[in-house]
């Protein structure tokens, strides 16, 4: 910034005196300071403004993530995503109208439980499932990051299917936690979003008994298997790895009970006890309880099951309605960049229904959000209204009715 000064009349001398001081100021810049340039450097008005307003935005930094239960593709469901004339399968219609959920979310992660060892061992469902790759395109498509891979059928096809599996994922550009493919890749799974580090563990209570296919050396790296010991000795590593928040999937159980087993309770406390953040619970096909507990001044969170995402599950295959039933939690994580602490700043329940409906000679299938559906009087779900409203309030009593939840909304 140049300084304007006034100037009155003055005498020819001491004009002529200015005159000789402006010719020395005019002598080589290593002689004299260049002022203008120092000023400016220094601290203009507008630059302090800027710089305040960077510090401001970065007091805080949030992470949004998204969590969903079972994704299962039962035989039906295959038949609905072939397309014969292409003779390739498509399963992104069973995701469309929940993408927007799912692909905002700085993580996405989902229970991915089958596997994809290859169209030449034949696809199956149920009770040894093997799904086309495909069905991986359409879960990256619709904005998931991360699927745990650890459950009672990821050793389904044996090693290959887990090889196989892993491999189909990461060509994706998505990860996977809870089987590995050699002893070196069996570490916690660390990403970082916005200036906060999460690690990522998976756990299954079991494979349904096919441990033999595996030997005792790939048993001991493939698959996490529930251990106490282990599972300690994991958050404990985590703990040393600089992280802001330790998430763990976990494969645990009774299968249709909508009442979290007290061997679930217990080691799900344990787990926070032991410094985990989040635990997110799967197996059972039908949403469990969800906890809030305070630990060290912090909300800790726990679901003991988010159910079935997808499946063909319900009411008229198993009896059971709230087979049919999903949920999407959003997790908003907030960290103070100034103390360096992290927090479960607000917890968000969404819940979904699986749509079936016959399309000329197959089943399709469609994950609905249902609040979405019961706020639009479309005509076009009008007939599945009750089943949808009966679907929301099953699912939001159960998940909200731990009075520590009310504390965060």
């Amino acid at each position: 910034m140049k300084r304007r000064y006034s100037i009155p009349i003055l005498s020819l001398g001491l004009f002529v005196f200015i005159l000789g001081l402006g010719a020395y100021l005019k002598d080589p810049i290593e002689n004299v300071p260049d002022q203008e340039t120092a000023y400016i450097e220094a601290s203009p008005l507008e630059d302090k403004e800027d710089e305040l307003e960077v510090i401001e935005e970065e007091k805080e930094s949030l992470v949004r993530l998204v969590a969903v239960g079972d994704l299962m593709f039962h035989m039906p469901q295959n038949r609905a995503a072939y397309d014969k004339e292409k003779g390739l399968y498509d399963y992104s219609r069973i995701f469309q109208q929940i993408k927007p959920y799912i692909e905002g979310a700085d993580i996405a992660i989902g229970n991915f439980e089958t596997v994809t060892a290859g169209g030449e061992l034949g696809y199956s469902g149920y009770p040894r499932f093997n799904t086309p790759k495909e069905s991986l395109l359409a879960i990256k498509e619709t904005g998931f990051h991360i699927l745990s891979t650890a459950n009672n059928h990821c050793l389904d096809q044996g090693a290959r299917g887990i090889i196989n599996t892993i491999d189909n994922i990461h060509e994706l550009g998505m990860k996977n936690i809870g089987t590995y493919k050699s002893p070196e890749d069996n570490e916690i799974l660390v990403e970082e979003v916005n200036s906060i580090r999460m690690g990522f563990l998976a756990y299954t209570y079991g494979l349904n008994g096919l441990d033999y296919l595996l030997s005792r050396e790939e048993l001991s790296y493939m698959i996490n298997l529930i251990d106490e010991e282990r599972i300690r000795s994991d958050i404990e590593r985590a703990k040393d790895m600089d992280l802001d928040l330790i998430v763990v999937s976990i494969h645990w159980g009774n299968e249709y009970q909508r009442k979290a087993h007290t061997s679930q309770i217990e080691l799900g406390e344990k787990i926070i006890e032991w410094g985990g953040d989040i635990v997110l619970g799967s197996h059972p096909h039908v949403i469990q309880d969800s906890q809030i507990i305070e630990r060290d001044g912090q909300n800790k969170f726990i679901i003991y099951s988010l159910g079935n995402f997808v499946s063909n599950q319900r009411q008229e295959t198993m009896g059971n309605s709230y087979t049919e039933d999903g949920l999407i939690v959003e997790i908003e994580i907030e960290k103070d960049l100034i103390k360096g602490e992290t927090r479960i700043r607000d917890i968000h329940f969404i819940p979904t229904w699986v749509y079936r409906y016959r399309e000329e000679d197959k089943w399709e299938y469609e994950i609905l959000p249902i609040s979405d559906l019961l706020e639009d009087k479309d005509e076009v779900f009008a007939h599945i209204r009750p089943r949808l409203e009966k679907s929301y309030r099953d699912t939001m009593e159960k998940v909200t009715e731990n009075s520590l939840y009310s504390e965060l909304n």
